[in-house]
């Protein structure tokens, strides 16, 4: 690979705008910014809780990696407005259904839940509950932009969306794994 980012400073968005993957520059306003920033900020998320569950769970370790890149897959979808017409795919059906297989395997091994959670408990406990609150931001403004545009492929928005689910259910499971239960809300 070559070298992708070798000037840093380059001045070129002191006018408010910035250069798009295709070339094209936008306003830093733009919604499609508003969505890329979110998604960056999910993954920015996801590596702090990884910091703190590395070396309790492998495998949470392994599946928070996989989904970092999977999230910057869909920072370069949002960043290529065109990304369909070059044959770009950001999400694939299966990259949802890895999804959807590991909350049920996380699922089976947790109890009945009888009560709303708050997003409390240990630092790797609430650090998710914060990564799900925030891939909920995420899914909004990719949604807002796919609403506009109409150029977000539907598994991206399918991952963001059971992406927000996965950390609910992770969240209880870190919750054990730290040897603590769910802050459960109180009427």
């Amino acid at each position: 690979m070559g070298n992708r980012l070798s000037k840093i400073t380059t001045r070129t968005g002191d006018d408010g705008t910035t250069g798009m993957a295709d070339g094209s520059r936008l306003p830093k306003t733009d919604l499609r910014f508003d969505a890329m920033g979110v998604v960056d900020g999910l993954n920015a998320h996801l590596g702090l809780l990884q910091a703190y569950v590395k070396e309790a769970s492998a495998e949470i370790d392994r599946q928070i990696s996989v989904i970092q890149h999977k999230l910057f897959n869909i920072g370069g979808e949002i960043a290529l407005p065109n990304h369909a017409d070059m044959g770009y795919i950001a999400i694939t059906e299966a990259d949802v259904q890895a999804l959807e297989a590991w909350i049920e395997a996380h699922n089976e091994t947790l109890p009945f839940l009888k009560e709303f959670i708050l997003p409390a408990g240990s630092v790797a406990t609430a650090q998710t509950h914060v990564a799900r609150a925030v891939c909920r931001d995420a899914e909004r403004a990719t949604l807002r932009l796919a609403k506009r545009d109409g150029n977000i492929s539907p598994n991206t928005l399918k991952y963001l969306n059971r992406l927000s689910d996965y950390l609910f259910v992770l969240a209880r499971v870190i919750a054990r794994i730290d040897g603590g239960s769910e802050v459960l809300w109180q009427k």
